[in-house]
């Protein structure tokens, strides 16, 4: 299985700490980390490759892809 991160943002822009993902395909990965969101955004990524980024503010789009 691929392995995934997602990265939880803080308020000042930084990664503040990762959960590890094991999900077959990006899609999985995507639905996992939206998950994550809870009153800060979330960047899930796979090595170097960035897949998304999830926003908690509902103004913003949810999936904001790269």
């Amino acid at each position: 299985m691929p392995d995934y991160r997602a990265y939880i943002v803080g308020p000042d822009g930084h990664f503040h700490s990762s959960v590890r993902l094991n999900c077959a395909d990006d899609l999985e990965a995507e639905k996992q980390a939206e998950q994550l969101v809870n009153g800060h955004d979330v960047e899930l990524w796979q090595r170097d490759r960035k897949i998304a980024r999830f926003s908690h503010d509902p103004k913003i789009q949810s999936n904001l892809k790269k």
